[in-house]
């Protein structure tokens, strides 16, 4: 695995506006792939997150999402200080489940796998559209990809990651219109908390499918915003 520097990731400025997470890129001011996806929830996802609020609590959910928030901030570390080689697997405290998570992820989703690395928590953004901070990008398993490394309770099914790949349509489709390149791959690199590794992977049409979902998306929430 190597760093490949053909790309030169700009540099951004994140602030919350209204509860949305904003981007400052190259003078214009972007709202966030994650905000944009917030905003477009359908009203059937709305109603089943409203659902299990009421279930568990409104103190005991506010908890849940604080602790795997904070757990997924301490795992993409992790990772993000490997790939950048700052980080010795050895000395990785056992006792810690944030570190176990990337240890996991590292060594069956990256080792022998990632064999060049363009970028790591890189800004990537569509002028006058969006912007987001992608976890990786380089080449996977022969391919130019987009990676996403993500934490969860309890394994996840394809049917259940909608989001995920709405992500990796939106990023790609930045990278390919800025940077005129060709990727054509996608990859989620995920862990539970009881350190069970999945991957997901979408290339070729179906991730262009995955872009224009993106974009019907962009159109809906500026929609949005005219219309309030």
């Amino acid at each position: 695995m190597h760093w490949n520097n053909k790309f030169t990731y700009p540099k951004s400025m994140r602030s919350m506006v209204s509860g949305s997470r904003i981007y400052a890129v190259n003078q214009e001011k972007l709202p966030s792939v994650t905000s944009i996806l917030q905003a477009t929830q359908s009203e059937e996802k709305k109603a089943s997150l409203a659902n299990w609020k009421a279930r568990v609590g409104v103190a005991e959910a506010n908890r849940i999402k604080n602790d795997a928030s904070s757990r997924g901030t301490s795992m993409h570390t992790f990772i993000e200080k490997y790939l950048l080689g700052q980080l010795n697997l050895e000395l990785l405290e056992e006792e810690n489940k944030s570190k176990k998570m990337a240890d996991e992820i590292i060594e069956q989703g990256i080792k022998g796998k990632l064999s060049e690395i363009y970028g790591t928590e890189s800004c990537l953004y569509y002028p006058g559209k969006y912007a987001g901070t992608c976890d990786a990008v380089g080449v996977y398993e022969g391919q130019e990809t987009i990676i996403d490394f993500k934490q969860s309770n309890k394994p996840k099914k394809e049917e259940w990651i909608e989001d995920y790949y709405l992500q990796l349509g939106a990023y790609s489709l930045a990278h390919n219109i800025v940077y005129n390149s060709r990727i054509t791959q996608g990859i989620i690199l995920l862990c539970t908390v009881d350190n069970l590794f999945q991957d997901f992977r979408i290339q070729g049409k179906k991730l262009q499918e995955y872009q224009n979902k993106f974009l019907e998306k962009v159109e809906q929430y500026y929609h949005q915003r005219k219309i309030n």
